[in-house]
């Protein structure tokens, strides 16, 4: 494999390490409860998944 012949400035290095970072996980409606929830989960609001009634919810 070949290997580079120059050094690499501390840029040019920080450039590349700077494209790193954390995403904010993509929320969607809730269709029964209009609650902010994760795709293709559960709704922790209300327990349904896909319209269907899937987990039975506590009330406070």
């Amino acid at each position: 494999m070949a290997n580079p012949t120059s050094r690499h400035t501390r840029s040019r290095r920080n450039k590349r390490r700077a494209n790193w970072k954390g995403v904010n996980p993509t929320l969607s409606a809730c269709p029964s409860c209009n609650e902010m929830k994760l795709s293709h989960h559960v709704c922790p609001n209300c327990g349904t998944y896909d319209k269907k009634k899937v987990m039975l919810v506590e009330t406070k």
